[in-house]
């Protein structure tokens, strides 16, 4: 049979021995993995996280009956599910049943995720600044509202730093009274002239720069992610329900007092469109939440909403907005505030590494299309960069590194929240249009509504000026400061 040929022998290679800091570093490594997956799996009720096959979808069926629907699982309706739970107490024996509905459960178009995290107390309306100091309060004990026990310390790598709001002469007069009016509200806020603001801030040019208004404590940015993860957790862990899909219908019941037209109507069933279905489930409930933010305006011109009832339309769409990140090693380094230019562009750093990010609000001729989040990459080369370039001539040798688009769910009517009920609709509550201030006031506005529904009244911040009343009278309550 042949004697089989020799197999020529190789020496065996033997590995170098692996240091500490490979193993150290391969831990790290598999930790961040580690949370990240654990951070996509649904809590499940009873606390613990249950494991899911790939291609199955994280929440259940939304269930038949809930006391509270809210529709729009971004940072504003997480935190308002977050407060009811807590608001009401130990009173009911069997706990409110409260489930919020998203449509987007990876988050992949939600304005909370794909903002620039900022939070401030530079407002012109005495509500938002009482907003922005009660959410400021909030973020500083965060782990005390929501920490879930046996669970990591949240981190919202909040970075402390001042807005710097820049005026040019012809604006100087309205930033100084305004910020009188923000010091009156207990906001700690500074005037600089521009010899104290180049002091101050070497890198700036303060040519066109009568005055500068700068934030002094609460103001910063934060990682809006892990906020919304954080209420998230914590309410589900205090019961609330999670569940996918969108609310595209409602079943009511109207009281006719003059026949034909109804004067006002209750909501009785939700319709919850599955995912990727022409199923639905229909939700028999006692309140809805309208949290929809962009989409705010549109769910209430859903099937089953008597037109007559929605009458003026809630005055909010979406908006899309660029934000851009750039890096520039000898740019304004650590001493870099959350900046607002004379011409409207914004910036800040981004970490610790000359990386920067920042945009600017269109004009209302040039808005662009919403209905989808492609970035129009010249929109920075033609418009944001020769100003920031003239603001900081630095920036004259910036290199872009990435950008994003996402929605502001933008009040056409005066840029604010519409908060609390609808005046026709008996049942539905709102809780939207904060035309990109939403994820700094979702800590404050969630209260608020949860107060509404829970005690009938505002009691820790008197909000009824943001309401619908506003609308219907045609009164305007402007911002001044929207970035």
């Amino acid at each position: 049979g042949g004697i089989p040929a020799a197999v020529p022998s190789r020496p065996l290679r033997t590995a170098a021995p692996l240091s500490s800091d490979f193993f150290r570093e391969l831990g790290q490594t598999l930790e961040r993995m580690g949370q990240t997956l654990r951070d996509q799996l649904p809590a499940s009720g009873r606390g613990e996280r249950g494991w899911l096959p790939p291609g199955t979808h994280p929440d259940p069926r939304p269930p038949d009956e809930a006391d509270v629907v809210v529709v729009g699982g971004g940072v504003v309706g997480w935190s308002v599910a977050y407060w009811l739970k807590v608001l009401e107490g130990r009173r009911r024996r069997h706990g409110m049943k409260v489930i919020v509905v998203e449509r987007d459960p990876m988050y992949s178009r939600a304005s909370t995720v794909l903002s620039a995290g900022g939070i401030r107390q530079q407002f012109s309306l005495r509500e938002n600044i009482q907003m922005s100091r009660f959410s400021a309060s909030f973020l500083r004990d965060i782990n005390e509202y929501l920490g879930v026990p046996n669970e990591p310390p949240i981190d919202i790598q909040f970075q402390p730093s001042g807005y710097l709001f820049l005026a040019s002469p012809q604006n100087a007069a309205a930033l100084e009274a305004t910020v009188q009016f923000q010091r009156d509200e207990g906001a700690q806020v500074t005037l600089l002239s521009p010899t104290q603001l180049k002091e101050k801030f070497p890198w700036i040019n303060t040519e066109d720069v009568a005055v500068a208004s700068y934030g002094l404590e609460d103001e910063g940015w934060f990682d809006p992610w892990t906020l919304l993860n954080a209420f998230r957790r914590k309410a589900i862990s205090l019961g609330v329900q999670s569940c996918s899909g969108e609310v595209r219908a409602f079943v009511i019941s109207a009281n006719y007092m003059t026949p034909p037209a109804p004067s006002s109507a209750r909501i009785k069933y939700v319709h919850v469109y599955m995912p990727d279905s022409l199923e639905y489930q229909p939700v028999a409930c006692a309140i809805v939440v309208n949290a929809a933010g962009a989409w705010a305006g549109k769910l209430l011109e859903a099937e089953g909403l008597p037109k007559g009832l929605c009458r003026p339309p809630l005055p909010i769409q979406p908006r899309k907005r660029y934000v851009f990140t750039w890096h520039c090693p000898n740019g304004p380094g650590l001493s870099c505030p959350f900046l607002i230019d004379t011409s409207g562009a914004y910036f800040r750093r981004d970490g610790f590494a000359g990386n920067y990010l920042g945009g600017m609000s269109p004009s209302e001729e040039e808005e662009p299309d919403p209905s989808d989040l492609s970035v129009d990459h010249d929109y920075f080369q033609e418009q944001i960069w020769p100003r920031l370039a003239q603001r900081v001539p630095a920036f004259e040798s910036l290199r872009v590194q990435g950008s994003w688009a996402g929605y502001y769910d933008y009040n056409t009517f005066d840029q604010n929240g519409v908060l609390g009920p609808h005046p026709q609709l008996e049942n539905l509550f709102l809780a939207a249009g904060f035309s990109g201030h939403g994820l700094q006031h979702a800590p404050a506005a969630g209260r608020a509504v949860a107060e509404l529904v829970i005690k009938g009244r505002y009691e820790t911040l008197d909000l009824r000026r943001l309401g619908w009343d506003r609308l219907v009278d045609g009164e305007p309550l402007q911002e001044h400061g929207v970035v």
